[in-house]
């Protein structure tokens, strides 16, 4: 399940499309309630706080080779005070959870 806001983006026909041939159910939070998805409006904040408005980006392509080295750094080095100051990776391996692969995004 994927829970998301209602942000053009979110509502697209190809995301749909996506969930639909991947077996994946789109859950969005009411309109004005951003505390029903409050984990990812957290991320938002941070990644936003710490790339989007810190850097001058040239090129799309550095955004994204930037923000993949961020999101490395955030999911594998850095303690989060709600996962028991363990990084994400260290509570998914902790607790046995399956990650996503890129590749199911593709």
């Amino acid at each position: 399940m994927l829970r998301m806001d209602n942000g053009p983006e979110f509502i697209s026909l190809v995301l749909a499309e996506w969930a639909e041939q991947h077996a994946v159910k789109l859950e969005f939070i009411q309109p004005g309630k951003p505390t029903q998805n409050a984990f990812i409006e957290r991320f938002n904040r941070t990644y936003r706080t710490e790339i989007l408005d810190f850097y001058l980006f040239r090129t799309l392509n550095e955004v994204r080779e930037i923000t993949e080295r961020w999101v490395s750094e955030y999911n594998c080095e850095r303690p989060h005070q709600l996962l028991n100051n363990m990084t994400p990776e260290e509570y998914r391996q902790h607790n046995h959870l399956a990650g996503i692969s890129k590749n199911a995004w593709n």
